[in-house]
């Protein structure tokens, strides 16, 4: 196996060697840091919270007006069929299953490692936010959808910036910034969404099976793991979105439900210091307890990390909910504000809720050395405090990992697709060579890490916010008369329904 290390270490070397100045070239544009009350933070978080507040303005904070509106419509109430190829709940577990994973995890703990606890409040807001955002995006990505003879749709960024622009007069505009969502669509998706996952799934299952001496320490054991996740993985991309979406409606609340039940029995275990850990949440967002530079500072750690895990205005989400069987654009735009409540406002609270009420040693030690500069170790401290009640969670966390790692690596497999198609056509063929070039990557990913190119990879998927953002302003008002729409065909019905219950005959007496 030497050849194959050899050959491994040769290979990054190379990729990394060049890639590295486009890498560093592009993650300082993106994530460039401004200063704010003394406090610096990326300007690209500010972009996506600025968004989610605009939009939560203009349409009367529907995130809330509308909540039971879009359970109801999830639960299929108001359903009258329509184009698509699955229904509300499986297009929403399928775009849930493209953000839920390892940013809840670990992302969180450093969150509130550095932060504070405090920062848990300013997640939850930021993911209040995020849920507008998503609602007119993703009414968007229903409204200028493709609808193919086979039954199939395509949707996403690159479908709407192009046509609702054109329909504005602003057609140049609009092809111009379809082909740049796709180009980084495609880039994140084999790398982001595809290599990223594979990499971390397998290192996480590679230590609690002995490390580099253990069952998978080898580089057979990396290829054997890769080309296991990539068979499983090309034989539900094969069935489309309607195999993602049948494998996700059942993946998704199974894995979601495991962690959030791992969650509460550590909080009911600890039921005592509940009330002490809402307090510090609520206290320390105001009068912090981290080491990142007073309110303002813990204020940007939660909007970023909240920003980074539920992918509000990334244009990503569009994609898998443009499939959903409706007659009525707007439905989906209602239901999609789902996606950032779950991962954002539950998930990721109830993984920073667990780590303040266990308070682990191992992350008061994280936090001191967060005041001295160091970088804490995410996932670990997650796993202590499960590990405070279940000292056997560690395995349970591993196959949490690998099931979130699973569905985001299906979920951009598909997103990946519809960004290569419309860069390269529609044909059986051109399909057939995404999904092979995709399953590649999945192996690849499993035993090469090529930092620069992942590391690109997340500055350019930052990158489509941006030229996802500026069309969404642009067709905000389209936004406006489709929930208008809506909203008066639902009087109009239930009007109807009460004056067919008024005219029916009474019955007769026996």
């Amino acid at each position: 196996m030497a050849s194959i290390d050899s050959f491994t270490a040769s290979v990054e070397s190379a990729v990394n060697g060049f890639f590295d100045p486009v890498s560093t070239f592009m993650t300082d544009l993106i994530f460039a840091e401004v200063t704010v009350f003394g406090v610096s933070f990326p300007w690209i978080v500010a972009w996506l919270v600025v968004a989610g507040a605009v939009f939560s303005l203009v349409f009367g904070f529907v995130q809330i007006h509308k909540i039971k509106l879009a359970a109801d419509l999830v639960r299929g109430k108001h359903d009258e069929g329509g184009a698509g190829e699955v229904n509300h709940f499986q297009a929403l577990t399928s775009a849930v299953s493209g953000t839920v994973g390892l940013g809840n995890i670990a992302g969180v703990a450093v969150a509130v490692t550095i932060g504070g606890p405090g920062a848990t409040f300013w997640m939850i807001l930021c993911g209040l936010l995020g849920m507008a955002t998503k609602f007119v995006e993703c009414t968007l990505g229903v409204k200028y959808r493709d609808e193919h003879e086979d039954g199939t749709v395509s949707g996403g960024p690159m479908h709407y910036l192009h046509k609702g622009l054109a329909e504005r007069g602003l057609g140049g505009l609009g092809k111009v910034l379809a082909v740049l969502a796709s180009v980084c669509l495609l880039f994140f998706g084999l790398f982001g969404g595809n290599m990223f996952q594979s990499n971390q799934s397998y290192a996480q299952l590679k230590s609690v099976t002995g490390g580099d001496n253990g069952l998978l320490g080898s580089s057979a054991g990396a290829l054997g793991f890769g080309l296991l996740i990539a068979a499983f993985a090309a034989m539900v991309l094969i069935g489309g979105m309607r195999s993602i979406g049948r494998v996700t409606s059942r993946l998704v609340p199974a894995m979601a439900g495991m962690y959030i039940v791992a969650c509460l029995v550590v909080i009911l275990v600890n039921i005592t210091q509940l009330p002490v850990a809402f307090a510090s949440i609520v206290e320390g967002a105001f009068a912090p307890q981290g080491v990142a530079g007073g309110v303002i500072g813990v204020l940007i750690i939660g909007f970023q990390r909240a920003a980074f895990s539920n992918e509000a205005g990334l244009g990503s989400a569009p994609i898998a909910h443009s499939a959903v069987k409706t007659r009525h654009p707007v439905t989906e735009g209602l239901v999609s504000m789902l996606e950032p409540f779950i991962d954002t406002v539950v998930i990721c609270t109830m993984t920073a809720l667990t780590i303040v009420i266990a308070s682990t040693p191992s992350w008061d030690k994280a936090r001191e050395a967060a005041a001295a500069g160091g970088s804490p170790e995410g996932v670990t401290l997650t796993s202590d405090a499960f590990a405070t009640v279940m000292p056997w969670f560690p395995y349970v966390l591993t196959f949490a990992v690998l099931l979130f790692a699973f569905s985001t690596i299906i979920t951009w497999g598909y997103y990946g697709l519809k960004a290569w198609t419309y860069l390269f056509g529609r044909s059986r063929a051109s399909e057939t060579t995404f999904k092979v070039v995709y399953c590649l990557f999945t192996v690849l990913g499993a035993m090469l890490t090529l930092g620069a190119l992942l590391n690109l990879a997340d500055a350019v998927l930052f990158a489509l916010a941006v030229v996802n953002i500026v069309g969404l302003y642009l067709l905000a008002p389209v936004v406006k008369k489709e929930l208008a729409s809506f909203l008066a065909h639902l009087r109009h019905k239930e009007a109807a329904q009460k004056g067919a219950l008024q005219e029916a005959p009474e019955p007769e007496a026996v």
